[in-house]
């Protein structure tokens, strides 16, 4: 190259230079902008009409995928034409291109293309002549694309350079997308999260003050999650009598506990004049009708005791059956809902309201409660049931009423299993003049601490074996017992087990079952390992020799290893064989 075309080439140089000067300080001024761009608004308006000008163009907008990914929105546009909110299908036309293909697209004649519908220009009166569009991509994270319309020069048409520089912009705005979009989703979680701790704090608010060891009426709730459809509520009266009540929520969430304040917050304000349970019910149900739009019901049992007889009105509506426990024979009676839950349709128990129950005590007490008890699970991973409930009562009984509430809801709080759902449980005692609680029949030496803990009832198979062992874990840690200790009562347990499963049964037939009970007793924990087969000799049940170097026969001797005491004892039935292994706490 000679000098005259170093010359002349210099400034065409120094022009390709400033040009490439500009296009980074463009880059690096909107990169600025969206970084601290709050909202979608601030984006557009730090980047479209600067981008626009720049380039030298008539139009942009900012196309966003909606939630489905099938369609995009246009959330920003800057123009003669404001078609913000406008949603084009997200794999048609020249932007649904530039998304689907994740490529940037140059038209210079739209009239050539045929993904250009011109479907928006007949409803704007814009004409649309040539485009560019660039996706907005995070890796594998497709957002959008950008769209800047009509080149402002003699010949109408857009330059690679202009792609180049758009590609560019997209990137940085694609980045900014991304992070405004996980901060706005930080924001939401953390008010979300403010707002149900609010609603625990009111739902806590709304339960009654316990009012010491003397009042007849007692209550517990223990929320599954942090916000509970359950409730209860104690309200004395002025004439000495106590309205009391317990109810369930359909459903889980922030409905159910709108609906539990509703509720709780109705039966508080309308018992003052209500003459009865029936009567107060049936107003709750027609109010809860007027707004409940959910589809939502509520169970609940609403009662008025008179503490100076022991008298109680009750009222029960769809909800768990509640136990008056004869404290003399240790007898259950069940008393069954007669009436459907709250919320379902007005008028739903008729003119007369909800049926009443009316009973004296006599001296009993009365239990009430949610099915998150009898739905809850045991430490061996049963449920509760029925019958547990009972179990779980009975053995709790000569407690006082605020312990049997922390030892019966503790029993069925695991750590390794939470509660499946809300638990609320109610006790409502006679303590009326002139009655003396009898001394409670018990079976048991009271020094002695005895608590059935598990109780297992399985087929002895080996594929149960693992349960089995899960059964020693939990009991275990029910009697806070460390690794080592636990450690070997499942060994010793397995391997009394395995000799069941192994010898007990004829194995050409089905198995039997197994049956495995967990007991503390005071200071040490039995295990009873009980079948039903054939009776065996325990003299024949001994471990051989140690220098008797041969497979099989070990058994016995690792059981006595682990244990302080391994022996047969008779079954209380007399059929089958009883394993009995204490181990010290």
């Amino acid at each position: 190259m000679d000098m005259t075309q170093s010359r002349s080439a210099a400034p065409l140089l120094e022009k390709v230079e400033q040009k490439f000067r500009s296009h980074l300080n463009l880059v690096a001024a909107l990169t600025r902008d969206f970084a601290a761009a709050t909202d979608y608004e601030d984006m557009a308006a730090a980047g479209l009409e600067q981008v626009t000008n720049y380039v030298g163009a008539e139009a942009s907008s900012l196309f966003l995928l909606d939630e489905t990914g099938k369609e995009l929105i246009c959330v920003a546009c800057y123009g003669p034409v404001n078609i913000t909110s406008l949603r084009v299908p997200a794999d048609s036309g020249i932007v649904g291109r530039s998304v689907q293909q994740q490529k940037g697209q140059m038209v210079r004649d739209v009239s050539l293309d045929a993904d250009f519908g011109g479907a928006v220009d007949a409803q704007t009166g814009f004409k649309t002549k040539s485009i560019l569009a660039a996706p907005l991509s995070i890796g594998d994270e497709h957002l959008g694309s950008i769209e800047i319309i009509n080149k402002n020069t003699d010949d109408g048409l857009f330059h690679d350079s202009d792609l180049t520089l758009l590609e560019t912009l997209s990137s940085a705005a694609a980045l900014a997308l991304h992070n405004l979009r996980l901060t706005q989703q930080v924001v939401q979680q953390e008010r979300a999260s403010r707002e149900v701790e609010l609603a625990a704090e009111i739902q806590r608010n709304l339960l009654p003050v316990q009012k010491g060891q003397k009042f007849p009426i007692h209550g517990v709730n223990i929320p599954a999650r942090s916000v509970s459809g359950d409730f209860y509520d104690i309200l004395p009266m002025s004439d000495g009598r106590i309205w009391f009540n317990i109810g369930d929520v359909s459903g889980k969430g922030m409905n159910a506990a709108l609906l539990m304040a509703k509720t709780t917050s109705l039966f508080r304000c309308l018992a003052k004049s209500a003459t009865h349970p029936g009567q107060l019910l049936h107003i709750i149900n027609n109010e809860l009708c007027e707004t409940n739009s959910h589809g939502m019901f509520v169970t609940m049992i609403g009662g008025l005791l008179d503490p100076a007889t022991g008298h109680v009105a009750m009222s029960n509506a769809g909800h768990e059956p509640p136990l008056l426990l004869d404290l003399k024979s240790h007898e259950f009676k069940e008393m069954p809902a007669e009436a459907p839950p709250l919320g379902i349709t007005p008028n739903i128990a008729g003119s007369g309201g909800f049926p009443n129950t009316e009973f004296d005590m006599c001296g009993g007490s009365l239990y009430i409660f949610t099915d998150g008890l009898t739905e809850a699970r045991t430490f061996g991973g049963s449920i509760v049931g029925n019958d547990g409930a009972r179990s779980l009562i009975l053995e709790h009984l000569e407690q006082p009423a605020e312990k049997q509430l922390r030892n019966i809801t503790a029993a069925v709080r695991l750590p390794s299993k939470p509660l499946h759902d809300d638990l609320t449980l109610l006790i409502v005692q006679d303590c009326s003049k002139g009655f003396h609680k009898p001394p409670i029949t018990v079976t048991r030496d009271p020094m002695q601490q005895i608590q059935k803990i598990l109780h297992l009832r399985l087929p002895a198979r080996a594929d149960r074996l693992k349960l089995i062992r899960a059964a020693v874990k939990e009991a275990a840690e029910y009697c806070l017992c460390d690794s080592d200790w636990t450690r070997d009562l499942t060994l010793a347990v397995d391997e009394a087990s395995q000799n069941v499963i192994r010898h007990a049964y004829d194995s050409s037939k089905e198995p039997g079952d197994i049956c495995i009970d967990f007991i503390k007793e005071g200071e040490q924990m039995v295990v009873h390992i009980m079948d039903f087969a054939d009776r065996v000799d325990p003299e024949k049940v001994k471990g051989r020799d140690l220098e008797d170097i041969r497979p099989g026969g070990l058994g016995v001797h690792l059981i006595n290893s682990v244990t302080d005491d391994a022996r047969f004892v008779t079954p209380p039935t007399g059929v089958g064989n009883l394993f009995k292994l204490t181990k010290r706490l």
